[in-house]
């Protein structure tokens, strides 16, 4: 048995909890025993909202079955746990991570890994030092669509990677998200997502070149417009925007052309259109990478194996490539190379 503690209620917060329950229906031998947030009185009666909505309204699930505490470390003094699930603000992730990994405990930290390299770079010597597993959200590595991607590109089903655009955006969000200090802004907290991908199934860019700009007064950059440079020429774009405003909603789509074909990602499902014959729809998991993601983290726990997947040594590769292309768009797109190796 796993147990785990839930610390930070907040649309993640509220989005695990939801995932917690499913696996522990579906037989998976999970707990989850406590939530933490110092605002725990008033979220458990609040309905939170992010980009993509839950399956439930968790303002309906009877927290009563959950010890609830509003102070972690009243919460590890009187419970006994395995592993702690961190959905907190981006500048607490690498201090409390740090703490709980030293005191033992096996960590699930949702993305961005940390607010800088530097503190990310705490987070994976913690981990080995006290020899915990730590794993980060970057959850596109278990999504299906991305998955697939990653699938074709490396199995050369489709022959080698021609070029590739990727694309995140949404309306601007509340609260400490348009803090730059607290955030990291657009970059960080949204097109992040894209980075990783791009590194995970691409591979490390030698450099990088971005424009960017700022929106909001206080929030970093809003919105950005990123050049991946690879020695074999391929043409690798990302681009995300948190401004977009009124009924747009939210999207997320790549288009990856290959010698042999192409991938369309939008809407939700994947469109194959290979040159010589008939497109198709892939056929993937309804699943979400939030539920997947979790459910290998404990499965791997469970049969006490590393985090091949998503170590956190390769996710702090994207953490660097941001700053990278932050440095790049402060420098009005001045190519800046990437200061990481392949793992």
């Amino acid at each position: 048995m796993v147990k785990v503690g839930l610390v930070g209620f907040g649309f993640m917060g509220h989005m695990h909890l939801e995932n917690y329950i499913r696996l522990a229906k579906e037989g998976l031998d999970v707990q989850l025993v406590a939530i933490c947030d110092v605002r725990i009185e008033e979220l458990q009666h609040t309905r939170v909202t992010g980009n993509i909505a839950t399956d439930t309204d968790t303002t309906e699930i009877d927290l009563s079955a959950y010890h609830l505490y509003d102070n972690l470390e009243t919460m590890l003094l009187h419970e006994q746990l395995d592993v702690i699930d961190l959905t907190l603000p981006t500048y607490l992730h690498a201090p409390i991570a740090c703490d709980l990994l030293s005191l033992g405990y096996d960590v699930f930290c949702e993305k961005p890994m940390a607010i800088s390299a530097s503190a990310g770079q705490q987070m994976v010597e913690a981990a080995q030092v006290h020899q915990k597993q730590l794993m980060i959200g970057q959850c596109l590595r278990f999504w299906p669509a991305y998955e697939y991607l990653r699938e074709i590109v490396m199995n050369q089903t489709l022959g080698q990677v021609i070029s590739g655009s990727f694309f995140r955006g949404g309306e601007t969000p509340k609260g400490w998200f348009v803090q730059k200090e607290r955030s990291g802004g657009a970059m960080l907290d949204m097109h992040i997502h894209d980075v990783d991908i791009i590194q995970w199934i691409f591979g490390v860019p030698e450099a990088v070149s971005s424009l960017a700009r700022n929106v909001v007064p206080g929030s970093g950059y809003d919105i950005v417009s990123t050049n991946y440079i690879y020695p074999d020429g391929k043409v690798i774009n990302a681009q995300a925007d948190w401004t977009l405003q009124g009924d747009y909603g939210f999207a997320m789509t790549y288009r990856v052309n290959l010698e042999h074909g192409n991938l369309v990602f939008e809407q939700g499902s994947v469109q194959v259109n290979p040159n010589d014959s008939e497109g198709y729809t892939a056929q993937l998991s309804s699943d979400m990478g939030y539920y997947r993601q979790l459910r290998y983290f404990i499965e791997r726990l469970l049969d006490g194996q590393p985090m091949s997947q998503a170590t956190p040594e390769s996710t702090l590769i994207s953490v660097q490539l941001v700053e990278a292309e932050i440095l790049s768009a402060d420098r009005a797109g001045e190519k800046v190379n990437v200061p990481v190796t392949t793992i």
